[in-house]
């Protein structure tokens, strides 16, 4: 059975990103389709799989992080609009009964993604 996962680890703090508002999206024909909200747990994770079972199906997606307001809460101080502020992910899945796991590593000014495991 297949799933779609994330954490969020600020590299900043060497800490899990605690609090952040994630959006997952389907992306059909140039529309986005709203799937799920979640918000990371104390280790930066979610509570559960993003989508799982007959939800994940191949094709594309997108996840929304939405960075700025963690910084903010976390004190970080920057100039108004922040350089981070939503940041939206798109991937595609290929082989929906795989595990795709899609970490984002962010810091005020720079973030990276993989597909894990």
């Amino acid at each position: 059975m297949g799933r779609l996962t994330t954490h969020v680890l600020d590299t900043a703090k060497g800490q899990p990103g605690q609090g952040i508002i994630i959006e997952v999206f389907r992306l059909t024909g140039g529309q986005r389709e709203p799937l799920a909200t979640t918000v990371t747990n104390s280790d930066g994770r979610c509570d559960a799989p993003l989508l799982e079972g007959e939800a994940l199906t191949a094709g594309e997606y997108e996840l929304v992080f939405h960075a700025g307001d963690y910084l903010r809460q976390q004190g970080v101080e920057a100039a108004e609009p922040r350089f981070l502020d939503v940041i939206p992910l798109r991937f595609g899945v290929a082989d929906a009964s795989q595990h795709y796991h899609v970490p984002l590593l962010l810091s005020p000014y720079g973030y990276s993604t993989y597909r894990g495991s």
